[in-house]
């Protein structure tokens, strides 16, 4: 469907004003009217029909989307998002059901709507699954609940289990989630503190910590070459096949390059991988 109603997503205080007042001059359809322009739609795709029947219904999705402004979304991103839901129901709604269209089209634009809010509260993903999508919106709940009456009301996990019907550890889980928003690295961890970035551990190791590992690595090598003096030439072939390579050739290959059965190639590795750890343990007792 073309035209779709849009509201810029960075659109200042002024323009969202001037998108209510233009909203709110739309004449509100009656029912004849508004099963009139459905069944037009319906039948031959009218998009006059749908056009209006879209413009009707704008001053709900507004308020559908106040109700989900809070921790600094954008109004406008609600709104735009309510009003792609808006759209979805007409492109579906079927008159012959006899109910009115913002009736049916309140899923549509609450589920667009949540959507967003799920997609935009952190950049880790939360409600990825369909328990995780029910708790999030219960937790809302009850925290408009709590603002509604100020007191009196289960302010813990407790109440958004009861509201989703879902466990109490999940929803204590999804409730610190909403708690806590994305954090920049460059925000002072505490006032006139240095950045959260400067208590960050890099993942580069300290020099010192480099040389140490550099010195057991060239150790363990030294002791390797000399526990490998202790096997015959066939077996140090077999081990350095089939243990210090990154892909190890297989047994039946090597058993075919000494005429020997593959049992008895992996009874050689297996005498040979003892032999290497009676000398490496002598060389670290020595």
């Amino acid at each position: 469907m073309k035209g779709r109603p849009r509201i810029g997503t960075a659109a200042s205080s002024s323009l969202l004003r001037a998108y209510l007042a233009e909203i709110s001059r739309v004449p509100l359809l009656s029912p004849s009217q508004e099963l009139r322009l459905a069944g037009a739609y319906r039948d031959r795709r009218d998009l006059r029909a749908a056009h209006a029947l879209v413009s009707s219904n704008l001053r709900f999705v507004v308020r559908i989307a106040l109700r989900y402004q809070y921790r600094g979304l954008n109004l406008g991103d609600l709104i735009q998002e309510g009003n792609l839901g808006l759209l979805r129901s007409v492109e579906l709604f079927d008159p012959r059901r006899e109910v009115r269209l913002i009736t049916y089209a309140a899923w549509w634009v609450r589920a667009h709507i949540q959507a967003y809010v799920l997609r935009s509260w952190s950049l880790v993903r939360i409600g990825t699954t369909e328990r995780q999508r029910r708790l999030f919106c219960a937790v809302r709940r009850t925290h408009r609940e709590i603002e509604r009456q100020g007191f009196g009301f289960d302010a813990t996990g407790a109440g958004s289990s009861t509201a989703s019907g879902m466990p109490l550890i999940d929803a204590e889980d999804s409730q610190a989630r909403l708690a806590s928003r994305d954090l920049s690295l460059d925000f002072p961890s505490d006032e006139d503190a240095a950045p959260w970035v400067e208590s960050v551990a890099s993942d580069v190791l300290a020099q010192d910590d480099a040389l140490s590992m550099a010195q057991e690595q060239a150790i363990t090598a030294r002791r390797v070459q000399k526990a490998m003096k202790h096997l015959s030439p066939r077996e140090r072939y077999i081990v350095e096949r089939r243990i210090m390579q990154d892909d190890p050739t297989t047994l039946q290959a090597i058993g075919d390059q000494f005429g020997l059965s593959r049992e008895r190639t992996r009874q050689l590795e297996a005498r040979a991988v003892e032999k290497l750890r009676a000398a490496l343990g002598d060389a670290v007792r020595g």
